[in-house]
């Protein structure tokens, strides 16, 4: 992957408009869409116990 570089006699300006009030909105929806979706993605799984021949006996 290499650099992109400006020719000698262009200059990039870039002029960003305000997002809308919809615009907004939308974006911040996603995002709590996703944090969620992610939230319930990485809960921990309940750990099984081994039970030893020690254990085994003292349940009985």
């Amino acid at each position: 992957m290499g650099l992109i570089r400006e020719p000698l006699d262009v200059d990039f300006y870039f002029d960003p408009e305000p997002l809308t009030i919809e615009e907004k909105d939308a974006i911040s929806k996603y995002i709590q869409e996703y944090k969620l979706k992610e939230k319930h993605k990485h809960l921990p799984k309940e750990k099984s116990i081994r039970l030893t021949k020690k254990r085994q006996k003292e349940m009985v």
